[in-house]
């Protein structure tokens, strides 16, 4: 099976929190979606103007859904995809009709870290600096031991764990120090009593981009600049439907309290000037 790439309002202390220091597509409401929607409903008013996103994966799901958000903040957003031109162009449409920050699309396969290091070369050239970097995409196959290949696992260590890193050693040297925001991605299971054997060489490198994460809270936090990651749990996207019955979905759902899959929406980076380093879970209580 061929990895599949993976794109990521929490609370209300989401847009604050995530508001570099001043020192220096909509998703498809499913069977189980919340009566509610929209980031601006929930989050307090924080201005991001004139600061600068880079959101690796943002085309769909819930990279779409952390770039619109942001742009709603006021950041200019870099919206990166590798294939879906026209869903990208329509987050930036949604950015830039808001008449804040600005926005635009990149093309940039960031399965590579020359792709990646492209992504962030074309921020800096369009705005002139780079404040949040989201490290949203990857890529999910599904193998056992006795399936694994070598290419499948360098395929899924290069794009989650390298890639992310080598990313964070660029975006580092040109963030503002203090004020930079560094958000990674993993993903609850990671803590989860029960997993497939099939997730092996996925979780493996979200294991590791948990480990990434807490060491360069320390390294870049002497600067100032802060790293967290968040840990989604189910979340209702057209990539965890595929290849699952809706019996099965039923199921899954009906294990977060909520008794409902967990939305792009849900899913937001939270990086504030004291929360460093942390691994947030936001999974609607599916893993406890």
């Amino acid at each position: 099976m061929t990895p599949k790439r993976t794109g990521s309002t929490l609370i209300s202390g989401f847009m604050n929190a995530l508001k570099p220091s001043s020192k220096l597509e909509v998703p498809t409401q499913g069977p189980y979606s919340k009566s509610f929607a929209g980031s601006s409903t929930f989050l307090p008013t924080t201005s991001l103007l004139g600061k600068v996103a880079v959101v690796t994966g943002s085309s769909r799901s819930t990279g779409a859904a952390v770039a619109r958000c942001l742009g709603e903040h006021g950041a200019s957003v870099v919206v990166n995809y590798v294939t879906d031109s026209a869903a990208a162009d329509a987050v930036v449409l949604a950015i830039r009709s808001q008449g804040k920050g600005g926005a635009i699309a990149v093309k940039a396969n960031t399965s590579t870290v020359e792709g990646g290091l492209f992504l962030l070369d074309e921020a800096i050239k369009t705005f002139g600096r780079i404040d949040i970097l989201v490290l949203n995409a990857g890529v999910m196959g599904s193998r056992s031991l006795g399936e694994v290949d070598e290419a499948f696992f360098d395929a899924h260590f290069e794009t989650n764990v390298k890639v992310p890193m080598f990313m964070c050693k660029r975006a580092a040297e040109v963030m503002p120090s203090p004020g930079g925001r560094i958000v990674l991605f993993s993903n609850s299971l990671t803590a989860a009593s029960t997993v497939l054997p099939n997730a092996l060489c996925y979780l493996a490198t979200k294991g590791a981009v948990e480990q990434i994460s807490r060491v360069l809270a320390k390294d870049l936090g002497s600067r100032g600049i802060t790293v967290n990651t968040i840990s989604p749990g189910p979340i209702d996207t057209p990539l965890f439907r595929e290849g699952k019955s809706q019996h099965v979905i039923d199921g899954i759902a009906k294990q977060t309290p909520s008794r409902r899959l967990g939305e792009p929406d849900d899913v937001a980076p939270i990086a504030g000037h004291w929360v460093n380093g942390q691994n947030i879970r936001v999974d609607g209580g599916y893993v406890v």
